[in-house]
């Protein structure tokens, strides 16, 4: 076994200064109260940026304003990102309406569907933070844990084809999220006002330093990889005999973030390692993520992720461990396959009889008219909605009786086309990048119809304007809409240049390969046009573009762009 000791076991002292502050964080109330009273800043000053991230709020500014604001002797426009935590994506007519009218109250750039199945809200001040917060509680919904270093919210699959596993799997994304939860008084303390005393206790899983990262877990239902569950820290793979669910296949270890400037920072697909019966799945999580809580790095913050733990310590020693602590060993892994990880759009019928229509949202963004044509067609809608991992929206449980209704409410308010927009928009995803993302070195969400306009008249050239290629664009290498699994990425280095990914999987289980380096839009496309060309006309009936440039070799023909930092 490799060396352990950046792990738990080491002297707090010794540990990453993130460490040291969640330990004396009094499980994570900071002086967080204290900051939001204070009215001589936009801020929430010291250190309680960081602690307030396990509360679901990310402290930002507005970076198109920074140079004026710096120039006027002014502090940054400060504002804050608050992520909910909705386990599986699931929400009711009554919840959404709610978040509508906290957006409209509090947040300056809408809702935004997530790609983990949740919405975020960009632009919140500080002084609103409590009042947004203390809006969600009678929603039945809160932001605890949406960031962090603990469990980020569960994902969970939205296939409507299997309807009785689909809720099944439902209910154990949402008992398995309940289950990793932090269970500090902390967040009833600061945001519902209401004193709860520091306790020893208070953590009995997480402890006074919590994890060393986030750690994400996922369900998905073959053959559709809507969640890519190969990027999942903790993925659960749906294996279902006549309709119900009899198990999970278990992968470990994916993860999608990674630095440009270190080799030792890599993204990783999820390895399948056995098989659990359904019910064991949400204390399974609970055991994996202790061994990672345990022998994660703290001193090496990006070293962190459960990833590096397993390629640290390797993966029998993994398996050896979570069988000392399960009492068993795993059964192997039943066959199961994929053949999609987007969204299936449009209509669809559930084994129930109950119907399903997923409508496209570009990336996401819930803002101005579309805001509006679902705030109508919601007042006379009765069935229930959800949020997927592809940034889309789903309406959900709709009788037969009702499908007429609801088809004529989406064309009259001008929604239909988002059943069946083009394939390659149902096929992209971005990130939010500029001009909140404090991480982000390039655009991406405010880029993207531009970027895949130009895209799309490319493809038409070679007649592939119909043929879905699976395209990621990102405004850094952190990964949140999951490039490193497409067949095309383009991930952010600096304003107007990207990194080049190709060769992913259109099913979600190939890592894309580093193709070019600081390429713009001009290069980029002068790039892939020869690649299109040989693809539009030697590629085999039903070949992907990711598969077909493996099949070619394309990839070996590495270009002269620089490929270094």
């Amino acid at each position: 076994m490799s060396d352990s000791r950046p792990d738990l076991s080491q002297p707090v002292e010794r540990l990453h200064e993130n460490e040291q502050l969640k330990a004396r964080s009094r499980h994570l109330r900071g002086t967080i109260a204290e900051g939001l009273d204070d009215l001589l800043t936009g801020a929430v000053p010291g250190e309680d940026p960081l602690l307030m991230k396990f509360h679901g709020i990310y402290q930002q500014d507005d970076r198109d304003r920074r140079a004026d604001r710096r120039q006027r002797r002014l502090e940054p426009a400060y504002q804050f990102m608050v992520r909910l935590r909705i386990p599986g994506g699931v929400l009711d007519k009554r919840q959404w309406q709610g978040l509508d009218r906290l957006s409209r109250l509090y947040a300056e750039r809408g809702l935004r569907i997530t790609t983990r199945g949740t919405v975020q809200l960009h632009g919140v001040r500080k002084s609103q933070l409590r009042s947004l917060i203390q809006g969600l509680r009678p929603l039945g919904l809160d932001t605890i844990a949406a960031c962090g270093d603990d469990s980020r919210g569960v994902v969970c699959g939205a296939n409507p084809y299997l309807s009785k596993a689909h809720e099944r799997v439902q209910q154990l994304a949402r008992i398995t999220s309940d289950r990793l939860i932090p269970k500090t008084g902390a967040y009833a303390d600061i945001w519902h006002q209401q004193p709860t005393p520091v306790s020893d206790g208070e953590e009995p899983l997480y402890g006074k330093l919590y994890l060393p990262r986030k750690f994400k877990v996922g369900f998905v239902l073959p053959p559709v990889n809507d969640v890519d569950i190969h990027g999942q820290d903790l993925g659960y793979i749906a294996v279902v005999d006549n309709g119900d669910l009899i198990g999970f296949n278990v992968c470990v270890g994916g993860g999608m973030g990674q630095l440009d400037n270190r080799e030792d920072s890599y993204p990783r697909l999820a390895e399948e390692i056995g098989f659990i019966e359904a019910d064991e799945a949400p204390a399974f999580a609970e055991l994996v993520m202790s061994i990672q809580r345990d022998f994660g790095d703290r001193q090496d913050r990006h070293r962190a992720r459960f990833k590096y733990t397993l390629d640290r310590l390797g993966l029998p020693w993994f398996l050896e461990e979570l069988e000392r602590r399960r009492g068993r060993p795993l059964e192997p892994a039943l066959g199961v396959h994929f053949d999609h990880n987007g969204d299936r759009l449009g209509w669809q019928q559930g084994d129930d009889g109950l119907w399903h229509a997923t409508l496209y949202v570009e990336s996401g963004r819930v803002d101005d008219a579309l805001r509006t044509q679902l705030g109508g067609f919601l007042e006379q809608y009765g069935g229930r909605l959800r949020l997927t991992t592809n940034q889309n929206l789903q309406l959900t449980h709709i009788e037969t009786h009702e499908l007429e209704q609801v088809q004529w409410r989406l064309e009259d308010l001008g929604l239909d086309w988002r059943l069946d927009p083009e394939a390659q928009a149902a096929h992209t995803l971005s990130c939010v990048a500029l001009p909140t993302c404090g991480l982000a070195m390039a655009e991406a969400e405010r880029y993207l119809p531009t970027f895949l306009e130009r895209f799309q008249r490319l493809k038409g050239q070679y007649g592939l304007r119909e043929e879905p290629i699976t395209l990621r664009l990102t405004g850094c290498p952190n990964g949140c809409a999951r490039p490193y699994l497409a067949e095309i990425a383009l991930t952010g280095r600096a304003p107007g240049l990207y990194n080049l990914y190709l060769g992913g999987s259109f099913h979600g289980d190939r890592l894309a390969q580093l193709y070019a380096g600081n390429v713009d839009e001009e290069r980029f496309l002068a790039l892939l046009a020869p690649m299109f060309e040989r693809y539009a006309g030697q590629r085999r009936d039903g070949e992907h573009f990711g598969d077909f440039l493996l099949r070619k070799q394309l990839l070996e023909e590495r270009p002269l762009t620089s490929l270094s930092s």
